[in-house]
């Protein structure tokens, strides 16, 4: 099976590419802007692919004849979708309609990654068919891609939905929000975290596996692909505390309303996870579980 990656610098990518790059069972071809930063170079597996450049993705495409695509790139910034709205849509759209496009040429299945930001956050945890309302350039970038992968007439398609994806990669450009909170009380400088938004933190190994069964599996539709345990942001980095046994006194709660952030975040997301338990047999580590891998490869990679 030929597995095509986008974003494969990425933290997901990375996660994607460690499980894969073994399997005997799959040809792996990695795709991202630049050059190769895995640990590991890929060698001939590695493409590098301006996804932006419609004449790129179909050169790729050509050359390697896709049987899966997983596509994971994107701008993931909140408030730099909101401030830069052009960058947004080319990233997010423009250049997700250029890969299916030339998905549907070499009738390849296409798995699609996108967020609980597609949801407006009233009525969270979020089944697979509720209906979206995103608040956001950003989620309305991720909604509007979902779209044009459901309505392409791909042989084969599919839609990842995820949360607050966390983990640690070499050479990542982003951190996250965990990496965040215990770098942050590492520092026992005083800190900021709002207490009225609600999320299911995902940890990258988990959202890989899910792929992996997606594409292995042939899955058609939408899933949700979240960790199992919610929580406020505020006990998120409060459990991040607790785990690595930090001091939280430095922690201030405040309200979303007042950190002046450009982008509006839903308040409560969340998903229920029982359609994907159950067809895929995707099984999430809760938290503290997902802490403990993040604390055992701490000791040989670099901290963003």
């Amino acid at each position: 099976m030929r597995i095509l990656i986008t974003g494969s610098n990425g933290l997901l990518g990375q996660k994607l590419i460690a499980a894969l790059r073994n399997d005997p069972a799959v040809e792996l071809i990695a795709t991202s802007r630049g050059s190769d930063r895995t640990p590991q170079p890929l060698g001939l597996s590695y493409h590098s692919l301006d996804i932006t450049v419609r004449s790129e993705v179909d050169r790729v495409f050509d050359a390697t004849r896709p049987e899966v695509v997983i596509h994971t790139a994107a701008m993931t910034n909140v408030d730099a979708c909101e401030l830069d709205r052009t960058a947004c849509q080319l990233q997010n759209v423009t250049a997700t309609e250029y890969l299916v496009s030339a998905a549907k040429r070499h009738d390849s299945h296409f798995i699609f990654l996108s967020t609980d930001f597609i949801f407006d956050g009233l009525n969270g945890p979020y089944r697979e068919d509720d209906e979206p309302a995103p608040l956001s350039i950003y989620g309305h970038s991720k909604l509007e891609g979902e779209r044009l992968v459901s309505g392409a007439g791909l042989g084969k398609w599919a839609i990842a939905r995820t949360i607050i994806v966390y983990g640690i990669a070499d050479g990542l450009s982003r951190s996250n929000v965990v990496l965040w909170a215990k770098s942050a009380l590492e520092k026992a400088q005083p800190i900021k975290v709002v207490d009225d938004q609600w999320r299911m933190p995902t940890l990258a190994e988990d959202l890989a596996d899910g792929c992996i069964r997606m594409a292995k599996m042939g899955a058609t539709g939408i899933y949700n692909l979240c960790g199992p345990d919610g929580m406020s942001i505020l006990e998120l980095v409060e459990r991040v505390g607790a785990f690595f046994d930090l001091d939280t006194s430095v922690i201030t709660p405040v309200k979303s309303d007042t950190l002046g952030q450009p982008a509006r975040r839903p308040p409560r997301t969340g998903f229920v996870l029982d359609k994907s338990r159950r067809d895929l047999g995707y099984a999430p580590r809760g938290f503290e579980a997902g802490l403990a891998v993040l604390r055992d490869q701490m000791a040989t990679l670099t901290i963003p």
